[in-house]
């Protein structure tokens, strides 16, 4: 499991040196978690980060939706937990810690799409199993889930097809008893691609869902109570 942290920021120095450089931002990579950005740095942050593909619209989500200080340390702990769980129910998916959250990657290792489909396979409902309990037993989080595709198509196709992968999987996970109120959908068409569309392997990797897993608003009240704010 890959792990990716951001920048800390603790000081109104470093935070205006950050803001005036997107590049710093782009590159920004260190230890602390996120628990030095605040909500509203953390969203400004988000905005920027959030257009590099490296992390995607999943990190820029979570990194937009950082509570900082102690409580978002306390949350990132929590998170840490979570994502060694994630990595070991199911080996095959890309689990990335981002901010004080999860992005988790389903790609043709775990979720895999047909050209043209949003029909889950048997293969994609055995690995959607491997994750119910891991979800389960973190209650305290929303999970955010976004739907691509490769290049094959028109984009407005793309877009439609990229939502109902993402329905697909959203639906398939309430109908095993996670909590409908938990989750959003968006889907992102041919944005982001994580391997090239001019050949069929990169163009199988790029139609695939990711989740960006958050605080909902419970665990952020009891990690804010818990770090005395």
């Amino acid at each position: 499991m890959r792990k990716i942290s951001i920048l800390g920021i603790v000081t109104f120095f470093l935070l205006t040196t950050l803001f005036t450089s997107c590049d710093s931002v782009k590159n920004a990579n260190n230890t602390q978690k996120g628990a030095g950005i605040g909500a509203g740095a953390g969203a400004l942050i988000g905005a920027i980060i959030g257009n590099n593909t490296r992390i995607g619209t999943a990190g820029g989500a979570l990194i937009g939706a950082a509570v900082g200080g102690g409580a978002g340390a306390l949350i990132g702990n929590k998170m840490d937990k979570q994502a060694r769980e994630i990595d070991q129910a199911l080996p095959g998916a890309d689990v990335e810690r981002v901010g004080e959250g999860i992005r988790l990657v389903l790609n043709e290792n775990a979720v895999r799409f047909d050209t043209g489909k949003a029909t889950l396979t048997t293969t994609a409902k055995a690995n959607l199993n491997k994750l119910v309990p891991v979800f389960k037993e973190y209650a305290d989080t929303n999970i955010e889930i976004y739907g691509y595709t490769d290049s094959t198509g028109s984009p407005e196709f793309n877009l439609t097809l990229s939502q109902k992968r993402a329905e697909s999987v959203k639906n398939y996970l309430i109908s095993n008893g996670l909590a409908s109120t938990r989750f959003k959908t968006t889907g992102l068409g041919i944005a982001n691609p994580i391997a090239s569309n001019d050949n069929a392997e990169g163009r199988t990797q790029n139609r695939r869902v990711e989740f960006a897993i958050l605080a909902n608003d419970k665990m952020v009240h009891d990690a804010k109570k818990e770090a005395g704010n």
